[in-house]
């Protein structure tokens, strides 16, 4: 689709993101990725002129992906270490944000980029939406960033952004609380499965699924101790290793216990059939924001068993289990794939429950109101132009 030269543009900027964007074929692809991947294309199909800002992971530094201009700032590793980050990664970073030259630039994921893009922004007079990607991003101890600087940088672009979205009314009021921000709550958007191609999940299968990254705050040590604990079940365990021990020690683990099956990395459209053949999404993690997992699970009709229970939902809706200690995981899971009556009315309500809060129509309407926004509100002279084209969408 071509764009219309009437709506302002946008810039996203999400470096690990271009494996996303050009279905899967490198670099890291995690939640965020997806989510900015598909946001890109979504305003792109709507109209609007959109630039991506990815790391160049080869190939030329600009070409266009689904009517989407991907600009690539540097390689992830270029440079000499203790000056990368200030060059070429922060240099090429401005220069990339120059050559968008938007009207509005969106970052999601709390990282020092948070801060980089807001004092770019501020000093560009361009307005600046920040999106939180993890309860981490309203963690006063910001655990998942681990230098000073990370976090100083974050806090600057937190408080400097022009407007902040969180996915949760947890995250919204954690925000207020301890950083003093406002944020207006926004779903996450997850295409699925149209209604004449849905089926209920086959309860019979006892497949129980893991999707994620193998890292320490995914815990899928704590999947392994389940599989162990119910002999009877089949373990799917999908996700990305790395090279660090606590990812290989997963792995040499998994690979001895029979009842678990480890797939690895799978690309994001294979990953439908995985959610066909399951009867039950399993969440382990110490943490999270709102999984792209639930989100998939729930447009195939999967309930989810899980440590993390985002605003309460899945206890609130019934849309699976939730339980702290491996005994209670053991039981809900037990308790979904023995009860057949559980399993369908658990299935229905989350089937349900995506297609009222969920999918792409329910969600990004709002997210497109909230960049025209924060256009519309910029005070500074160099937003006039896109806020006269906002009145004119």
């Amino acid at each position: 689709m071509s764009t219309d030269l009437r709506k302002p543009s946008i810039c996203i900027v999400s470096h690990n993101a271009y494996g996303a964007i050009s279905g899967g074929r490198s670099g890291f692809i995690g939640g965020v990725e997806w989510q900015t991947a598909l946001t890109a294309r979504w305003f792109a199909a709507h109209g609007y002129p959109v630039t991506l800002v990815t790391w160049n992971e080869g190939g030329p530094p600009e070409e266009t992906i689904d009517d989407v201009r991907v600009l690539k700032v540097c390689a992830q590793d270029a440079g000499w270490p203790g000056l990368r980050f200030f060059h070429p990664k922060w240099t090429s970073l401005v220069r990339a944000l120059r050559t968008a030259d938007a009207a509005v630039y969106y970052h999601n994921c709390g990282e020092c980029v948070t801060g980089q893009m807001a004092l770019w922004c501020r000093q560009n007079r361009r307005p600046f939406v920040f999106s939180l990607a993890s309860n981490a991003d309203c963690d006063p101890r910001l655990p998942e960033l681990k230098s000073g600087r990370e976090r100083l940088l974050y806090r600057i672009g937190l408080r400097r952004a022009d407007k902040v979205i969180a996915q949760t009314f947890t995250q919204q009021a954690q925000l207020r609380k301890h950083f003093g921000v406002e944020a207006e709550v926004i779903p996450m958007p997850c295409p699925g499965p149209a209604n004449g191609e849905f089926q209920p999940p086959d309860v019979a299968s006892r497949r129980v699924l893991w999707v994620g990254r193998i890292s320490a705050v995914k815990r899928p040590d704590r999947f392994l101790d389940l599989a162990e604990q119910c002999p009877e079940m089949a373990f799917d365990l999908v996700g990305p290793f790395f090279e660090d021990s606590f990812s290989q020690a997963v792995r040499r683990r998994a690979d001895r216990i029979p009842n678990v099956v480890v797939h690895g990395q799978i690309a994001k459209s294979g990953l439908g059939d995985f959610y066909r053949r399951a009867a039950v999404l399993c969440c382990t993690s110490d943490y999270e924001g709102f999984p792209n997992t639930f989100l998939e699970a729930w447009s195939y009709g999967l309930p989810v068993v899980s440590t993390f229970d985002p605003d309460d939902v899945i206890v609130k809706h019934r849309l699976g289990l939730v339980g702290r200690e491996l005994s209670e995981l053991r039981q809900a899971l037990l308790a979904l794939v023995t009860q057949q009556n559980l399993h369908a009315e658990c299935s229905r309500r989350v089937r349900a429950y995506y297609e009222a809060n969920h999918t792409m129509t329910a969600v990004m309407p709002r997210m497109e109101r909230a960049m025209m926004a924060a256009i519309s509100s910029c005070p500074a002279p160099g937003c006039e132009a896109a806020s006269r084209k906002v009145s004119a969408v």
